[in-house]
């Protein structure tokens, strides 16, 4: 499936950039900070009210944001100058840390923690479908997906070191502040790389926002089925393929390997997505990506059917990290595959509801394995799961010949 093209392949064509140097370091950074400020987060609420209930109101109060903005910032991102829009979003969302920083060293109201987490959601509905609409015009398409590729690394490392590197600092401080001063910087850092990016807005017509305009990018996708069915495997495998969400339970009940044990299970998947992400990089381009894509999601089914079942550690552990691998394959060519697809001009709002789907389901996901759970226990909650992302599977690749047949990543279809 990762075959390469004929000729030579560089693997460090994106690294060969200096916009893309630039862009990765101010990403890598700021999603260091995203997810030490997670943990800070948590710990804090946790510690104030003691209660599970209002942890679930913080991933609420992040989340709403993002469905309420959704239209406005794929239009917004696509009418005016994607880099200024990238940087607001950016300064907004480190305003936001700061926020929480000052609310952290007065012992302010949990509510106050709420409001400045509802603003951080609020820049990362613009932030997003500005960042991936940003990327295709610093870096040419033949090599954008080996740009996907070390982009994904970057995230992949910072999501294994930050929460590590939060809770320690947490830990030594007994304050969650400092965590969210350093986000607020790595914000800021970013917004410093992407001031010494060279680009040129291209000026767009300025539409009235209309609903017939805010719905341009919602008619774009029913129309291309490739991206509508990378869409909706994405959507529907993350919804049902939550064996992540019962890691706790399969930490203590079943596999009965305690924290230490939870900690390598979580990272797990990280391991085997950022394994894959090198690995990626250097390979060719992919020559028949949408069928990458189908396998790749009913990878993903199957080892979270097999973990389900495990009751060995090891076991546990390794179909976690193709887990991770599978996801990794599935993210690289979906983000290269509607990047390809998509016209500049539409770029925001089609990566705004891209974006959204992709969060709907993780939190979707996430409350159909406890429900399920809830009822038939923690095992039939993952097998199921799994079960049903190999359904969906077949049954995209049976509506969507379109998906099936896609070829290569580093040239558009026709």
């Amino acid at each position: 499936m990762l075959s390469s093209s004929s000729g030579t392949h560089d693997a460090y064509a994106a690294w060969r950039l200096s916009a893309f140097r630039r862009y990765f370091a101010g990403n890598a950074i700021l999603f260091l900070g995203w997810q030490m400020q997670k943990v800070a987060v948590g710990w804090e609420i946790y510690e104030r009210t003691g209660s599970a209930l209002n942890l679930g109101y913080a991933g609420l109060a992040q989340f709403l944001p993002q469905v309420l903005w959704v239209l406005v910032a794929g239009h917004v991102t696509d009418t005016f100058n994607r880099k200024r829009v990238l940087m607001a979003a950016l300064t907004f969302n480190a305003l936001a840390s700061i926020g929480l920083a000052l609310n952290s060293v007065r012992g302010g109201s949990v509510y106050l923690i709420y409001a400045c987490l509802f603003a951080t959601g609020t820049a990362r509905a613009f932030f997003m479908p500005a960042r991936a609409a940003f990327l295709p015009r610093i870096i040419p398409l033949p090599i954008f997906s080996n740009a996907v590729s070390w982009n994904s690394t970057g995230f992949e490392l910072a999501s294994m070191t930050g929460p590590a590197v939060g809770g320690l600092l947490i830990g030594f401080f007994r304050s969650a502040t400092l965590v969210y001063v350093i986000t607020a910087l790595g914000a800021i850092t970013f917004v410093i790389m992407l001031g010494n990016i060279p680009y040129k807005h291209e000026s767009q017509e300025r539409p009235p926002i209309t609903l017939h305009a805010l719905s341009v990018g919602f008619r774009f996708i029913w129309k291309s089925k490739a991206v509508l069915a990378s869409m909706l495997l994405d959507m529907f495998g993350v919804l049902l393929g939550g064996a992540t969400a019962m890691m706790p339970i399969y930490a203590k009940d079943i596999l009965q390997v305690g924290p230490r044990g939870l900690g390598w299970l979580m990272a797990a998947p990280s391991i085997g997505a950022c394994t894959m992400a090198l690995l990626q990089a250097h390979r060719g381009p992919l020559r028949r990506a949408g069928r990458t894509l189908l396998f790749a999601v009913a990878g993903f089914g199957t080892v979270t059917i097999v973990f389900g079942i495990s009751r060995t550690f090891w076991l546990s552990m390794a179909m976690l990290c193709l887990l991770g691998s599978c996801d990794n394959i599935s993210v690289v060519v979906r983000s290269t595959l509607i990047q390809m697809l998509t016209p500049d001009d539409m770029r925001g709002r089609v990566s705004a509801l891209n974006g959204l789907f992709i969060g709907t389901s993780n939190e979707l996901g996430a409350f159909e394995s406890g429900l399920v759970a809830g009822f038939l226990g923690p095992v039939v909650s993952v097998v199921s799961g799994g079960i049903g992302t190999l359904l969906v599977v077949a049954a995209i690749a049976w509506l969507f010949p379109q998906l099936r047949s896609y070829g290569r990543l580093d040239q558009p279809a026709h």
